[in-house]
């Protein structure tokens, strides 16, 4: 039986838009290890499942893919939703003593 994990999709560090976050993504585990080549020293196998990865819109659509084509699955747990903390400007300067 083929093994896969389902993580929830996370914010890319490179950009600051959240478009894409949110959505969960199935990643199949490596069948074999990876050596490496010879001639580049690169590290690879001959698993070409590692490159597919599906993208689903809920954790339930990408359990129910797993059943009805026969994976075993285990849910990964990302990180929990950064607090996202709401201030003005003016809030920098409290505390200041701007006397001349």
């Amino acid at each position: 039986m083929t093994h896969v994990r389902i993580r929830q999709r996370i914010k890319s560090s490179m950009q600051s838009g959240r478009a894409r976050e949110g959505g969960w993504v199935l990643e199949f585990e490596p069948a074999e290890a990876q050596r490496p080549d010879p001639l580049t020293g690169w590290a690879g196998s001959g698993d070409t499942r590692a490159q597919v990865r599906l993208s689903f819109p809920s954790l339930g659509a990408a359990k129910a893919y797993c059943e009805q084509h026969g994976l075993s699955y285990h849910v990964s747990v990302g990180e929990m939703e950064p607090k996202v903390k709401l201030q003005a400007y003016a809030d920098n300067f409290k505390g200041v003593d701007i006397s001349f």
